[in-house]
């Protein structure tokens, strides 16, 4: 394997990992605003804000890790 190709490995993995772990914390933010919202019925527009802006901020952070993955790759 040539150096391009392990980079493109890693940046594939890289990415997919990062992926993998804002599905994960979307899904335990979705759990818990629910639990949530299940326990206060009342705070339910509250608690939809917060978890829209928690995921956006997870989202952010996936976008920025897949740049930095794709930026390492081509760099070789």
């Amino acid at each position: 394997m040539t150096n391009l190709a392990l980079a493109f490995l890693a940046a594939g993995l890289g990415a997919g990992l990062s992926i993998i772990g804002a599905a994960l914390g979307i899904g335990k933010l979705a759990a818990a605003a629910m639990d949530a919202t299940g326990r206060q019925p009342a705070a339910g527009g509250d608690i939809r804000t917060t978890m829209i802006i928690a995921a956006a901020l997870i989202e952010g952070a996936t976008l920025f890790a897949l740049v930095v993955c794709i930026l390492l790759a081509t760099k070789v």
